[in-house]
């Protein structure tokens, strides 16, 4: 096996969801650059559209509209991801959301709303394509799943939201469950850790808070699209095929 061939995802099949901005369009972006046939699914259908356009331009997209904090959006997802393709070799778990309120002021609504987007959303889509994922499967090529987690799962500070941490905590430790179980089916599972990647969540923090945080960072920058996508490619690809259970912090050193 020649080294490209190694990292190859050419003609895979990835599901990315909450594609359409942020890290999730990173890694969507890099999967079509790097020849995947690539879904992204999101909430809202202007944004879908917009994001749909700027993927585009590398390579194959397609969008799904899709709501994973709705219980029964799993499903749905996963109905319409299986009328339009008969494989899929690469889910990302990316969708997710935040909260921002005092700790003895933050609301049942918000807890709610980030745990069920961030943990049993990722959970209920896994578990309604792991049927897809092992069918594309083979013993010499297996289909993967990354979910993303955040530095937040094992790093506190000041920020005020008390339920994003602990639902990315939950993600990795889900991983490690995933990890046990899908195997049998020819599925690797994994997570990334990403510290500060510029996207429309982040971009209301301070720039004092953002300087800051590239001065406790070694290699003295944010992240960029090519080191996620980097990874994930490596994830899904031959490269990694060994890797399995595992929670990988890309933060340039921040969390060292």
């Amino acid at each position: 096996m020649g080294m490209r061939s190694l990292f190859d995802v050419s003609g895979k099949v990835a599901l990315v969801t909450g594609g359409s901005s942020g890290i999730g369009e990173m890694i969507a972006t890099m999967l079509v650059r790097a020849g995947a046939s690539v879904f992204i699914a999101a909430r809202k259908p202007e944004r879908l559209a917009e994001a749909l356009e700027r993927i585009g331009a590398h390579g194959l997209v397609q969008g799904v509209q899709a709501d994973l904090a709705d219980p029964a959006g799993a499903e749905r997802l996963a109905a319409s991801l299986g009328e339009r393709t008969d494989r899929l070799d690469i889910l990302v778990n990316n969708a997710g959301a935040t909260w921002g309120a005092p700790f003895g002021e933050f609301p049942l609504s918000g807890w709610d709303r980030v745990m069920d987007l961030n943990v049993r959303g990722a959970f209920l889509l896994s578990q309604a394509l792991t049927p897809l994922l092992a069918r594309s499967a083979t013993d010499d090529d297996w289909s993967s799943i990354i979910n993303v987690s955040s530095v937040a799962a094992r790093h506190s500070d000041d920020a005020p939201s008390a339920a994003y941490g602990p639902s990315k905590a939950a993600v990795e430790q889900l991983t490690r469950v995933m990890a046990r179980w899908l195997p049998r089916d020819r599925i690797t599972v994994n997570c990334i850790a990403p510290g500060w990647f510029p996207s429309r969540m982040n971009a209301p923090i301070p720039d004092d808070y953002r300087a800051a945080w590239i001065e406790r960072t070694p290699v003295g920058r944010l992240g960029r699209a090519e080191d996620i996508g980097g990874l994930a490619i490596y994830l899904a690809s031959r490269a990694g095929a060994f890797v399995n259970g595992q929670v990988i912090s890309i933060d340039g050193g921040w969390s060292a």
